[in-house]
């Protein structure tokens, strides 16, 4: 027992030293691991840890549909998809090994099928310059998806990047998204120099639902049928924290800038080459947060299609969050997404408004949101009808949020 009660202070003790160096990890994607925290096991000489984490969301939601799109025939409500929900419950676990290697492994219990497994990657550091990341992570497109997930400004991601596209009535079997997520692939990424970094990888481009190969050889291009994905960031001032709100970040001043690019060859069943860019820009200032981005897609046809039109695709936002006291965020959100296609006019306006109450001391987050669907400039009715079908015109969202 005596011995047994040594050990325990000892590792304490070196977990207390290292945690005094330790910044804040954040490389799990879904919850910042701070220093302080003592239930992690780490090695002496650092070179080993082990870090479990968790992440529960449950939300009570409320939708309201405008009449297009209804049946009322069938006794279809405007209050749909309303209720409770339980988006997230990941339980994983993340660390080093052998000074080089950095590995993650997550769960998500509310999801099936292939998305039950949200992430498992490793990393390999060869320098500062280079890494080689394997498995299945976030891909290199869109600073809302590469925020921590429970540390995000409002709990939905913007509109913009997660609504399907509109194409002509006869192609409405093609409905890619201009947000790319979760999947499955290798990436090197590193610094190049002080402020600059990379990241540039190849993945299925089959998204989170996915965890086999089922990809085959591009026709017209005659190069594996991917997703091809590269982005660049400049960081002026160290590192960007992932976080769009963290009331122990309440001391950070941090600016970064990026530019992305992908395409995903032969997509939606091999019928496209779907072509995005963004850019984006972040600013982490004491208890001000602000995040603006823009976001370009083209939707051309393959050859077996024999379809000549092209779709191009615009959208984007503006977000900002204020601590008004360290532990209450205040947050506002402005979207659009040009969802119909450069070709028609009209787009979508998504003002948004909410507010985040971390609950000091117990890992529990309080999250409200309030959203609305606006359309403006539309030739046509008809296309202001169409416009917003499938989207909420009102969404209210309360979320509760525990991690570890």
């Amino acid at each position: 027992m005596k011995a047994l009660y040594i050990t325990a202070i000892a590792t304490l003790t070196a977990l207390s030293a290292s945690a005094q160096n330790e910044k804040y990890d954040t490389d799990n994607g879904v919850v910042t691991i701070g220093a302080d925290r003592m239930f992690q096991i780490e090695s002496k000489n650092g070179n080993f840890s082990f870090k479990p984490y968790l992440m529960l969301q449950t939300a009570a939601n409320f939708n309201y549909y405008d009449d297009e799109g209804l049946d009322k025939a069938y006794n279809q409500d405007n209050v749909a998809n309303s209720g409770f929900a339980f988006p997230y419950a990941v339980l994983g676990f993340t660390g080093k090994a052998y000074k080089i290697v950095t590995y993650n492994l997550s769960i998500n219990a509310s999801q099936s099928g292939g998305a039950l497994l949200q992430q498992a990657w490793f990393d390999v550091k060869a320098s500062d310059g280079l890494a080689i990341k394997v498995g299945k992570f976030k891909t290199p497109f869109s600073h809302a998806y590469l925020t921590t997930l429970g540390e995000t400004l409002l709990p939905n991601l913007p509109t913009s990047l997660t609504a399907t596209t509109i194409m002509p009535y006869s192609l409405n079997a093609i409905t890619p998204k201009i947000g790319t997520g979760f999947d499955l692939g290798v990436m090197a990424h590193g610094k190049i120099g002080k402020w600059w970094g990379y990241e540039a990888g190849v993945f299925n481009g089959t998204g989170a639902t996915i965890n086999t190969a089922t990809k085959t050889f591009s026709d017209d291009w005659h190069i594996p049928s991917l997703l091809y994905a590269t982005r660049f960031t400049w960081s002026p001032k160290g590192a960007m924290p992932a976080t769009q709100g963290n009331p122990n970040m309440l001391k950070e001043n941090k600016f970064q800038l990026a530019a992305s690019a992908n395409i995903n060859v032969e997509s939606e069943s091999e019928s496209t080459n779907d072509t995005r860019l963004g850019l984006e820009a972040t600013w982490l200032y004491k208890k001000l947060y602000l995040g603006a981005e823009f976001y370009y897609m083209n939707v051309g046809f393959t050859n077996r299609q024999k379809i000549d039109d092209t779709y191009n695709y615009i959208g984007g936002y503006v977000q900002g969050g204020y601590f008004v006291t360290p532990q209450t965020q205040l947050a506002l959100r402005y979207d659009f997404l040009d969802r119909n296609g450069t070709s028609k006019d009209g787009f979508l306006n998504m003002p948004a408004i909410g507010v985040n109450h971390f609950i000091k001391g117990t890992g529990l987050k309080l999250s409200a949101m309030y959203q609305f669907i606006g359309r403006t400039g539309h030739e046509t009715q008809l296309d202001r009808d169409n416009d917003d079908l499938g989207i909420a015109k009102h969404s209210a969202t309360v979320m509760l949020q525990y991690t570890f």
